[in-house]
């Protein structure tokens, strides 16, 4: 497998990221979920980068950015981060597309920060409540024992986990790359830390906001998702006046990996729309 790796950091308020920067044209940034990484974006980059500049980091906490003790790695200051990045990096209304808590930030960042985005495409949010899982749970109440199992139980514990997402068998290179920054001295606590930390209050300060959203915005969902099931994404749709819904068949949570090319197809035909 070929080394996925962010070559630019940004020192935010809160704590280092890393990002990279590809291609020409307008902008265009990606924002991934949890328990992901930028590396879930590797089957769209290299096409959108053939029209677009596409900006692409990994969440504090999460990947490749930094991960240390007592840090607030939650969607409450996600948001804040994606708008001192932008700023940084003097993209003015770019398009943006986010899965799962990456869609949720998105979300907060227009709604609660007031970042215009000329285009927005949500994947798979966890965009409206109730959310959350018997697992989130139980890692919030016992989230120290959590971090103190055998190093090879807690990699079975982020395998297992991540499995979930798909619908289809997960390959062993989608695997690797997903786990890889959950392992070790410091990725073992900041696994554990971001489900912890992972809170309701966020998506309930901001989803009676949804229909003030007057962007254009396409919603894509995985018709096998069981983590956040389609139903959620129904729901969603009523609430923003202005978007479009596509479901993608035979796909689950993640589905920028189980089907990139159905994805990449509704992103383009939606980015060309005028």
């Amino acid at each position: 497998m070929k080394k996925w790796e962010l070559t630019k950091q940004f020192d935010s308020s809160h704590g280092t990221v890393r990002f990279e920067v590809v291609g020409q044209g307008p902008p265009l940034v990606l924002v991934h979920g949890t328990p992901w990484s930028s590396f879930n974006w590797r089957h769209i980059v290299p096409a959108l980068s053939e029209w677009y500049t596409v900006y692409y980091y990994d969440l504090l906490g999460y990947g490749q950015s930094e991960k240390k003790e007592d840090q607030n790695v939650s969607l409450g200051i996600q948001n804040e981060i994606l708008t001192e990045l932008l700023q940084y990096w003097e993209s003015d209304s770019p398009i943006i597309i986010g899965h799962d808590f990456g869609g949720t930030t998105a979300l907060r960042t227009h709604l609660l920060n007031k970042v215009h985005f000329k285009k927005m495409i949500l994947m798979d949010p966890v965009a409206v409540g109730p959310w959350g899982s018997s697992f989130f749970s139980h890692v919030n109440k016992h989230e120290e024992a959590f971090r103190g199992v055998p190093s090879f139980i807690h990699k079975s514990i982020v395998s297992t986990y991540i499995q979930g997402a798909l619908y289809s068998k997960m390959s062993d290179e989608t695997k690797e790359g997903i786990t890889q920054y959950w392992l070790g001295e410091h990725g073992q606590p900041a696994f554990y830390r971001q489900i912890a930390q992972a809170n309701q209050t966020y998506t309930d300060e901001v989803e009676n906001l949804y229909n003030e959203i007057s962007i254009p915005t396409l919603i894509l969902w995985g018709e096998k998702d069981e983590w956040v099931p389609i139903e959620k994404g129904y729901a969603l749709r009523e609430k923003i006046s202005e978007s479009k819904f596509k479901s993608i068949p035979d796909a689950g949570h993640l589905i920028q990996e189980e089907a990139p090319a159905i994805v990449l197809g509704h992103i383009i035909k939606f980015l060309n729309e005028t």
